[in-house]
């Protein structure tokens, strides 16, 4: 019998690329996270090439002598290309390919590349095809060899390029029918979103850096069954969930997209959309990888990423998790949020401690009702379970006596009888 051979395309071997402008910068741990995505992209880092410049050579990003330096490294370690850790320009990346002669790359094409891969819902693979058209259509004229690969390995994914035949007018084309499909889209989540808030359903934003534990803190609350992976971008599609707290409180968990440093631009573009729930959630979950070196930084990266979406002025509930993690305790402070909690979204510790400070950030925004009503109108009673906290509920012989914290809203909504000797009612 003949032996079967499976055939399976090599792994890509890859060189990073960064340049470091000032001492003390963060470019080392920049390009060990460069690292990590060529790793969930598929490929292998053989080598890592750093040049010190003030400032990225605008022809060839790092200076000539290191691409000549570059040149001998690929050979040495049969490397089948590079990664640049900064987005390339046009100018860049033809120049770099005629030098090299090998496959360029730069950060902003692996994370598109991984989105590509990781897209499972009809919006995100929309959003992640306008993202990558976008970046490409500003490169028509300098992806050259590159621009024509359509088999496997990283930066490959996606919408392809169909050669060079494919000119600026068919992907603006494209690009244009991608965004009224996003808009259409947007739409259905502005009638969700309005069914929401006629629900009365508060709403959380969970958000933090790729990988900091936002999906398995998700799963832990709710069993939402959301991917779980010690990986960059291991979940990418946001997913939505009810929350069920004491005192029939409820809560919408919105677990949104990781941030990353220099997450790419076009990449924010496309998935406003989506990132806008946490605009318009009562309030943020910011999840944080507390066993992490680099958690202060990825902090700050968080809340510059919600700046520039224009998230602001929202109150923060911090979650340092990963505390199983973590071998050494140093203090980690967060001066944006309201609250911090120290969790471990894997063990299920601090979980307890976590939805009773929920349940006081809800009871905030609510305001203490204790209310005799008439059995005839015993259907407010259901309306105060669904909008509000009921802490106890009596039957009497004149009616039903409700004592809870409800939205002030609704205040207006009950009768205006209140119970003797209370003042805290209206």
């Amino acid at each position: 019998m003949a032996e079967l051979y499976k055939n399976e395309e090599p792994t890509e071997r890859v060189i990073l690329v960064g340049v470091s402008e000032r001492d003390g910068d963060d470019t080392p741990d920049s390009l060990t996270e460069l690292g990590e995505l060529v790793e969930t992209a598929g490929a292998t880092a053989v080598a890592t090439v750093v040049q010190n410049r003030q400032m990225i050579h605008p022809g060839t990003y790092v200076g000539t002598g290191k691409v000549e330096e570059i040149r001998l490294l690929l050979a040495e370690c049969d490397a089948t290309g590079i990664v640049c850790d900064d987005e390339l320009s046009p100018a860049q990346l033809r120049n770099l390919e005629d030098l090299l002669h090998t496959k360029i790359m730069d950060r902003t094409l692996v994370i598109l590349d991984i989105f590509a891969a990781r897209a499972t819902t009809s919006e995100g693979k929309i959003q992640v095809e306008l993202a990558q058209l976008k970046y490409r259509l500003t490169r028509l004229t300098g992806l050259g060899r590159s621009m024509s690969r359509l088999g496997g390995g990283i930066g490959t994914r996606g919408p392809g390029e169909k050669k060079l035949e494919t000119d600026r007018r068919f992907i603006n084309a494209r690009i244009a029918q991608l965004k009224r499909e996003l808009e259409e889209m947007k739409k259905h989540r502005q009638v969700t979103r309005g069914r929401r808030e006629r629900d009365g359903l508060p709403v959380a934003a969970i958000v933090g850096y790729t990988n900091a534990g936002k999906s398995t803190l998700l799963n832990r609350l709710t069993g939402a069954g959301v991917t779980e992976e010690d990986k960059l971008f291991a979940t990418l599609d946001p997913t939505t969930r009810l929350l069920c707290l004491s005192g029939s409180q409820r809560l919408l968990l919105t677990d949104t997209v990781g941030f990353i440093r220099k997450l790419p631009h076009h990449l924010i573009e496309a998935f406003c959309s989506t990132l806008e729930e946490a605009k318009y959630a009562d309030f943020i979950i910011h999840v944080v990888d507390a066993s992490n070196p680099q958690a202060q930084k990825q902090m700050y990266i968080v809340y510059e990423t919600l700046e520039n979406l224009k998230i602001t002025n929202k109150p923060v509930i911090t979650l340092f998790n990963k505390q199983d993690k973590i071998e050494r305790q140093e203090p980690l402070r967060d001066g944006h949020a309201d609250r911090t909690l120290k969790i471990s979204a894997k063990t299920g510790w601090g979980m307890d401690d976590l939805k009773e400070l929920l349940c006081d950030v809800l009871r905030e925004s609510k305001q203490y009702l204790e209310v005799l009503l008439p059995y005839s109108e015993s259907g407010i009673v259901d309306l105060l379970h669904r909008k509000g906290e009921v802490l106890s509920q009596e039957y009497e012989a004149d009616g039903i006596r409700i004592k809870a914290f409800v939205p002030p809203e609704m205040i207006s909504r009950l009768k205006k009888d209140t119970v003797p000797g209370t003042d805290r009612v209206l």
